[in-house]
């Protein structure tokens, strides 16, 4: 039996156990900061888009890659812990008002000329966004990325928990930091007592003091129920000085949020980003007006110097960090590739 252990039980470390739970012969060890509900995780921040085309405006073509990667192994991962209904591939709406037509239009010129042939936009013109997407009838233009999708990151966190404590072969300690010890599995091992065969490093913005160019991306949600409103799809609004994107939930409940805002701080959410995000979601559909507000929460992104993820293998040691506002969508391939690369070949 090869015996791993897992620091951080964030999306990273999560998907990472549910990889590896696969080879009976692995036994799991996960130690976590804080409790076994991931509340304090970016994963339970997160909206959960599956997004490849929309990031790939200020981004390396390697998200897009990986991200479609991660769109074909998402299902599977769902699946196993019991979730299918949790993942939604219909594709998203990208749109923007009249006198913000010029960041919508520089906005699918980029993607063009970083997508051969266009492919998975479609351009909708008013009535083909109302077949669509019938609340948004009072925009007169948009883009469906087809190709992309969601997962309900509520779900699967708490669906994952449930898998992974129920395992027989994943014994999971939370309220645990562990800080030390963590460059290399004889290093490790020495520092704990123990005698793992590989140590898989998932803690995110925990390994600061591992990894100097390591800082803080914030996001910042609101979860709103609106009976009213009847959008279908992740629906994102261009705006000169942010992107508002709109996930829907069941039942008629929302996730509104930023895509991007460069600071650490995780406090409440301010006055003035409420205010904004708020009356760009109403500007949206009218009917926001009377929705309720059910929660904000705020929480800070692990982020590296390029904005891409980072594997980093060394002996029985396997770092992964870095993915930014693309957990979602870089998580099951960058494990995958991490696991093909390190564990798999016993490197």
């Amino acid at each position: 039996m090869k015996k791993v252990a897992i620091i951080g039980a964030g999306l990273l470390g999560r998907v990472t156990a549910l990889n590896l739970l696969e080879n009976e012969d692995v036994e799991l060890t996960i130690y976590e900061k804080a409790g076994y509900d991931g509340e304090e995780a970016a994963a339970s921040t997160a909206a959960g888009m599956l997004a490849p085309f929309a990031e790939l405006e200020t981004a390396e073509s390697v998200i897009l890659d990986h991200g479609m990667r991660s769109i074909k192994l998402w299902p599977a991962i769902l699946e196993k812990i019991g979730i299918p209904e949790a993942y939604q591939q219909t594709g998203s709406i990208i749109t923007a008002h009249p006198q913000d037509q010029a960041e919508l239009d520089r906005f699918i010129s980029t993607l063009h000329a970083k997508v051969p042939a266009a492919e998975g936009i479609r351009t909708l013109d008013n009535r083909a966004l109302v077949e669509l997407e019938p609340s948004l009838k009072h925009h007169t233009q948009a883009y469906h990325l087809y190709a992309e999708g969601q997962v309900n990151s509520a779900m699967f966190i708490e669906a994952s928990t449930k898998y992974l404590l129920d395992h027989p072969r994943v014994t999971w300690y939370e309220n645990h930091p562990v800080d030390e010890g963590l460059s290399d599995v004889d290093t490790f091992n020495a520092v704990h007592g123990t005698d793992f065969d590989w140590v898989f490093d998932t803690r995110g913005l925990g390994a600061k003091a591992d990894m100097p160019d390591l800082r803080g991306v914030r996001g910042e949600v609101f979860w709103l129920d609106a009976p009213e409103v009847d959008i279908s799809r992740p629906t994102r609004l261009m705006h000169p000085r942010y992107k508002i994107y709109i996930v829907p939930r069941a039942n008629h409940r929302f996730v509104i949020g930023a895509t991007e805002i460069e600071s650490e701080d995780d406090s409440p959410m301010s006055v003035r980003s409420s205010l904004e995000l708020l009356s760009a979601v109403y500007s949206m559909h009218p009917s926001f007006a009377e929705a309720r507000i059910v929660k904000t929460k705020t929480d800070c992104r692990p982020s590296l110097e390029d904005n891409l993820p980072r594997i980093e293998q060394h002996k029985g040691f396997t770092r992964i960090n870095g993915l930014y506002r693309h957990g979602y969508l870089l998580t099951p391939a960058i494990v995958e590739e991490a696991l093909n690369t390190g564990i798999r070949r016993g490197a």
